[in-house]
């Protein structure tokens, strides 16, 4: 049986805000709207639909990105260029800061809504031999 993921809901103050706070970060754009969805594709085909809900009813999430070398760069200018707070790991022990684990990069920040967005380059534990 194959199983591939085709979308996710995220929860967000604003859909709009937080699909182009994601779109304009990484270089995407917005690919559909319908009812209270504004999604994202991704390039393995997934869909990050972005729905309004009340603040109060948002659970913050994990969402973490696997980026090319020049997509990081790209990404990580618009960071340092927007002043948004960012880390080395995920306990924010490493502000404003970049890791390299398994010989790539990675950091993490927040989206408007609360949610941890990780984007790295390498996937945990390396690419396979």
């Amino acid at each position: 049986m194959s199983v591939d993921l085709n979308h996710t809901i995220v929860h967000s103050r604003d859909n709009r805000e937080s699909a182009e706070f994601f779109t304009g970060l990484l270089g995407l754009e917005i690919t559909a709207e319908w009812g209270p969805f504004i999604a994202v594709e991704l390039n393995n085909g997934v869909t990050l639909d972005f729905a309004t809900v009340p603040a109060d009813s948002i659970t913050p999430q994990h969402y973490a990105f696997l980026v090319s070398e020049e997509e990081f760069d790209a990404a990580y200018e618009q960071i340092s260029r927007r002043g948004i707070e960012h880390y080395a790991d995920p306990h924010r022990k490493h502000p404003g800061a970049i890791n390299h684990n398994d010989g790539g990069r990675g950091v993490y920040f927040m989206d408007p809504s609360g949610h941890a967005m990780e984007l790295i380059t390498v996937p945990y534990g390396g690419w396979p031999s």
